[in-house]
């Protein structure tokens, strides 16, 4: 009797321990101090766009008054009801367990006329209230200051291309610091600076659609950097110390794969990454005639202001690219452009799957990418903002859910390899405007019905499956008990019986 009691014991031991070494080397299964969490933006799911003493934006401006721009003619003017159903998505936010919640704030909710002279107090209550439903909730807020929404009237002063710009900024992060900060865990000052500036002045890809590239895209991102810079020190040297959020900006980069192993491709590739991310640039003015760059120069005092104005490296990341230098130098001919300054070419593989013509599947690209920011930059804290899939309309979205699955893998794999990865973002909630696609494209974990009044939300698949994630902090193990588990307890009720026996 004795001894099949010391071998149940010594049964139960061996369990323990190796349950103990298993959630210690288990690759799918992130640090405790991981967080997880999921992202939107103002302009794409809150509708009510005139409502409540709301100002126009430029996005606002853009789809009504360019409606054939968008793919589908459509607009944020309703999108998906949030404005009215905040309880409901917070439940949702509950349900999947998430650890914070990515939101940004629409300016010209809160300062209709752009500035900070006149706050809307309809605008404020609905953030406050947002704001203290997530704290009484344990979910941190992270919150970005600016995501794509100008308010029209600063942009019939020039917008980002004028440096005036810069205090209006700053006054009005100022206002959300004073109003909102003692309930931020973490604030984004912009997200996408070169999807703002590239695409927004350098073309017509995103509004204001100023279509300028090569000048108004570059001056664009001069101002925007010195105004993250300043709104940085305004946080660090009056709010930090009590508040003691973190504070950064955030950027958009594909990983860029050399075409073949000739130098020239690997440089080419290389200067893509760097142009996408920190937005350098080899300017050929003179060759063009101008008597002086194109690019606006910083001063020394203004490089030394801007240096280490993050708290952390903020990524958003969908898909990778094939990078080849050109087989001929772009003559100064064909005029200014971001194009003639970038001088390769870039292109998908056929091979790579999607669901659309742009976002490839390549999770190894994210592994690369994440690396070189690593070893490039000093292997600053990286948080993920932004990571996530799109397809057409289906709640059974298996692809969403490999994609995520997949992606997960390839950060736990860089992470493994010593990327200080922190955080990690997926995009989206819920199905949303998705800007120039409208609502052609679907990024969410949540499905919304935009045939409905109600704005119906429906958990997809690949809902389930990241509340799984973001409740057990592992990626395997999703709708079934893992092998290991089975075979661990199977063999525990064999010892049962068989002292019982005895």
């Amino acid at each position: 009797m004795f001894g099949s009691l010391y071998l149940l014991l010594f049964v139960l031991l061996v369990e323990l321990l190796w349950w103990s070494i298993a959630i210690q080397l288990n690759p799918s299964r992130f640090p405790r101090d991981f967080l997880f969490g999921t992202a939107t933006s103002a302009y794409q799911i809150e509708g009510a766009w005139n409502v409540s003493g709301k100002g126009e934006s430029i996005w606002d401006h853009l789809t009504h008054n360019y409606p054939s721009m968008i793919i589908d003619q459509s607009n944020g003017d309703v999108a998906c009801k949030s404005y009215y159903k905040m309880d409901e998505d917070l439940e949702i936010l509950k349900d999947l367990g998430v650890d914070f919640y990515r939101f940004s704030i629409s300016w010209t909710r809160l300062l209709p006329t752009g500035y900070s002279t006149y706050i809307n107090e309809d605008g404020l209550q609905y953030y406050n209230r947002l704001l203290n439903l997530l704290k009484r909730n344990n979910i941190k807020a992270m919150v970005t200051i600016y995501h794509w929404d100008l308010p029209q009237v600063l942009q019939e002063h020039g917008g980002w291309t004028n440096s005036s710009i810069i205090d209006v900024y700053v006054d009005y992060a100022r206002v959300l610091f004073e109003l909102f900060g003692d309930r931020v865990h973490t604030w984004i000052t912009f997200n996408e600076p070169y999807q703002i500036c590239r695409e927004g002045y350098g073309s017509d890809r995103k509004a204001p659609a100023l279509n300028n590239s090569g000048i108004s895209d570059y001056i664009c991102g001069y101002n925007l950097l010195r105004a993250h810079a300043k709104a940085f020190h305004l946080y660090n040297n009056t709010y930090r110390r009590v508040q003691k959020a973190k504070i950064g900006i955030t950027v958009q980069a594909p990983w860029a794969e050399p075409a073949t192993s000739r130098e020239g491709d690997v440089q080419a590739a290389n200067r893509l990454m760097q142009f996408r991310m920190v937005y350098a640039s080899n300017l050929r003015s003179a060759l063009e005639g101008y008597n002086s760059s194109r690019l606006p120069q910083f001063t020394s005092k203004e490089i030394e202001y801007i240096k280490g104005t993050s708290d952390f490296f903020g990524l958003n990341h969908y898909t990778s690219v094939m990078g080849a230098e050109l087989p001929f130098v772009i003559p100064a001919a064909l005029g200014t452009s971001f194009a003639y300054d970038l001088n390769l070419t870039y292109f998908y593989n056929t091979s790579w799957p999607s669901d659309t013509d742009w976002l490839k599947v390549v999770p190894w690209g994210l592994e690369k990418l994440l690396l070189f920011i690593k070893e490039e930059y000093d292997n600053p804290d990286i948080y993920i903002t932004e990571n996530g899939y799109a397809d057409r309309e289906t709640l059974n979205d298996y692809a969403r859910l490999t994609y995520h699955r997949d992606y997960l893998n390839a950060t736990l794999n860089a992470m493994a390899q010593g990327a200080s990865v922190k955080v990690y973002t997926a995009w989206t909630l819920m199905d949303n405007f998705e800007w120039m696609a409208g609502y052609t494209e679907r990024f969410g974990l949540v499905h919304i019905d935009y045939e409905s009044e109600n704005r119906t939300r429906t958990y997809k698949r690949s809902a389930y499956f990241m509340k799984h994630v973001f409740k057990r902090r592992r990626i395997t193990g999703f709708g079934s008990r893992s092998g290991k588990l089975k075979t661990g307890v199977s063999c525990l009720i064999v010892t049962l019986l068989f002292s019982l026996w005895i």
